[in-house]
């Protein structure tokens, strides 16, 4: 399907003002960026609308580069709904779409989504090497009658908010940071899947949770979570590395879920990193691993308190 036809399946009855980016995470910069689109489209009696590109351009032009992202492409779409944009639409982002010269990309938005306006973030640049800066866009808006508005970046305890700052702190292990930057919890969604039962063995159940391989993660470690099951929210303790202490060399996300002992296999999962509790060890013995877990789930109730 070409790019005119995706965006013509999402034609809006009025029209729109629109913003323009990848927005992986969904971060406090880009809701900063979507109040300003809503307030905009609000003085001016337009709808606002939000083109959110997948794959991430970094794959489909730098093959081989790996860019962890920080939500799915579902969850993506999902909490900008969740911001308030009526309209949210994906848009494929292929070889071929970034060889379009931006009066040629615009031409689609006007086109297909009635676009008389534009609202984007700092650094925004589009089409074929980059021609659609700012100052680019604001001249072919004058000419084709649009206007473009640049929205300065947002900022958190002094430091600009963005995609890569996020992952920057998942890197450290500050998951804490990381929250501050996306305005909530990160978290991880999927399915349960099958496990060595190394846990169970223990003493402490574990669900390890099905990721996608282009996910980031935090660092390794253990961290005080947050899952959430089909029978509620409870306390947890993740880990996420490779249980050293048994050779494996699988990097997975294994989650003991404090106060529940029913079977999960197959059942969704979501796991919030609230604090992260320390380094991945590994042990002398299995009974070294037991205490320190005993230790680990003693933390994590002390962190989590009343947050569930």
């Amino acid at each position: 399907m070409n790019p005119a036809e995706e965006l013509a399946q999402h034609a809006p009855d009025s029209p729109t003002l629109l913003t323009l980016g990848v927005f992986d995470g969904v971060h406090l910069g880009h809701l900063s960026l979507i109040d300003t689109l809503k307030l905009r489209a609000t003085e001016r009696g337009l709808l606002p609308g939000v083109v959110t590109f997948s794959p991430h351009p970094v794959e489909v032009l730098h093959p081989g580069e790996t860019l962890p992202l920080l939500v799915s492409l579902e969850e993506r779409l999902r909490l900008l709904k969740l911001a308030g944009v009526p309209l949210v639409i994906p848009l494929t982002f292929t070889r071929e779409l970034s060889r379009l010269n931006p009066q040629d990309f615009v031409g689609l938005l006007i086109q297909n989504l009635r676009m008389r306006g534009l609202v984007l973030g700092p650094d925004f640049s589009l089409g074929k090497d980059r021609q659609g800066t700012i100052d680019a866009l604001g001249a072919l808006g004058k000419r084709l009658g649009f206007t473009v508005e640049n929205v300065a970046a947002h900022t958190v305890d002094g430091r600009i908010v963005s995609s890569t700052a996020v992952r920057g702190a998942l890197s450290r292990g500050d998951v804490t940071d990381a929250a501050r930057m996306l305005g909530r919890p990160f978290a991880l969604t999927g399915p349960v899947v099958t496990t060595s039962r190394r846990g169970e063995a223990l003493g402490f159940r574990t669900a390890n949770l099905g990721t996608d391989s282009g996910r980031a993660l935090p660092t390794n470690g253990v961290y005080a979570t947050i899952a959430t099951i089909p029978n509620g929210r409870f306390g947890s303790v993740t880990n996420v590395g490779h249980r050293p202490t048994f050779g494996d060399t699988e990097r997975i996300v294994e989650t003991h879920i404090l106060d529940f002992s029913g079977d999960l296999y197959g059942a969704s999962l979501t796991v919030e990193f609230i604090t992260r509790i320390r380094d991945e060890f590994t042990f002398q013995d299995p009974q070294a691993l037991v205490a320190q877990i005993h230790r680990d789930v003693a933390a994590a109730r002390s962190i989590l308190g009343e947050r569930v």
